[in-house]
């Protein structure tokens, strides 16, 4: 009796099992996105060395380096969990992912203040940042409403998305944390667009939230309004900086210190370690220290890491056919592009000071294994585990 040959057609030699096996694990590996995994590693590891750098700096005992770097086991097993689960099942879930995460963001009142905000839920030992699981959750649920929708193309229809955006940035703002706000409107507009949404209702939407300003104004903290006002007010060299001012001018010092090479090349510039200090430079100014320690090159490659990591993820996004995977590659992409570029702006005096980290590599478990997780959707969306094929997407259909 003849042998059958696998699917694949490929002779069998020894094991059936083994012989197909192997292939597909080969034809896996192939449609892995490497550029966006390569990037995404060396961009943790850059981190945690600035981490570390930030520690010997500041003389700080916390140990917030082995701390990442436990996180980082987590974050790894939460994005190799989402790399391997059907997009079907990611969709069915998505707006009770953001309903919990909402839930959440309404809990963090009912936990002490830390550092002046109701940011965190506390579980045990472990401190849990609502807000930066809601803008993945968001992404999962503003995705799954316009995906094979007519009415977002219409000015009327895009009631719905505007509510949806305004649920979690309100509350989101209220805790405070401005920088984290911010991030919802450039998502709800980038992901709209990609739907087919017209240039032109977009801009009449942009316009009405110009027109809201003063709004949102005033339901901003007296704190958020200063780190505005001291972008405005920023100190002259040689003039010693008050207030909100002193986390900037201490940024850009740090960062000029570095020079062309940074301190792990050509060693430190001065002596005076009072020069280098700035506070939760292992979180929101971790740039600052990565400029510092590696200079204007590494900060220049860790920039071009990041634009690599975009670049792949919108690559996935038009990669796919599937309209609900568009959505989220596309929303991921624009979440990464606009959180470096806001906070890599704060740190050199560009834009205030809000508190937002930068993804990957600043410390801090929730925000690690959000942005890992959404990492392995995108692995997931590259392995093209699509939930409905169709020659056109975003197509309403009243089947």
């Amino acid at each position: 009796m003849l042998a059958r040959r696998p699917a694949l057609g490929l002779p069998i030699s020894g094991s059936p099992r083994r012989a197909v096996a192997r292939p597909l694990r080969v034809a896996a590996l192939a449609r892995l996105p490497w550029l966006l995994l390569v990037s995404a590693g060396l961009l943790g590891a850059v981190g945690l060395a600035a981490i570390a750098r930030s520690e010997a700096l500041t003389g700080d005992a916390t140990n917030f380096w082995p701390m990442q770097l436990l996180w980082w086991m987590v974050a790894i097993a939460a994005g190799a969990a989402l790399a391997t689960t059907s997009s079907q099942l990611v969709w069915r879930w998505s707006y009770a992912a953001l309903a919990g995460t909402l839930v959440l963001l309404v809990l963090v009142y009912f936990f002490p203040a830390k550092y002046g905000a109701h940011r965190w839920v506390r579980l045990g030992p472990v401190g849990v940042q609502p807000s930066e699981l809601a803008k993945i959750t968001y992404v999962l649920a503003l995705a799954r409403y316009l995906m094979y929708r007519e009415n977002y193309r219409r000015l009327r229809g895009l009631l719905w998305p505007l509510v949806l955006t305004l649920v979690p940035l309100v509350l989101v703002l209220r805790e405070p944390d401005l920088g984290t706000a911010l991030v919802f409107v450039p998502l709800l507009f980038a992901m709209l667009w990609a739907a087919g949404a017209r240039l032109r209702d977009l801009a009449i939407v942009a316009l009405v939230g110009l027109l809201t300003l003063p709004l949102l104004a005033s339901q901003m903290s007296r704190e958020q309004r200063s780190r505005i006002t001291a972008l405005a007010e920023q100190s002259r060299p040689g003039q010693r900086p008050t207030g909100d001012g002193y986390h900037l001018q201490q940024s850009k010092q740090v960062i000029a210190l570095g020079g062309i090479w940074g301190s792990a090349i050509a060693g430190q510039w001065v002596d005076d370690d009072g020069a280098y200090r700035l506070p939760v430079s292992h979180s929101d100014f971790i740039f600052s220290i990565v400029a510092e320690r590696f200079g204007l090159v590494g900060a220049g490659v860790v920039l071009l890491l990041y634009w690599i990591l975009v670049t792949a993820s919108v690559r996935i996004a038009a990669g796919t056919n599937d309209p609900f995977a568009r959505l989220v590659a596309a929303g991921i992409a624009t979440l990464l592009a606009v959180e470096v570029a806001i906070n890599t702006a704060m740190t050199v005096g560009l834009a205030p000071v809000t508190g937002l980290s930068l993804p990957l590599m600043s410390h801090g478990g929730s925000g690690l294994v959000a942005h890992v997780a959404a990492l392995g959707l995108l692995v997931r969306i590259a392995m093209r585990d699509e939930l409905d094929v169709s020659p056109a997407p975003f197509r309403w259909s009243p089947g």
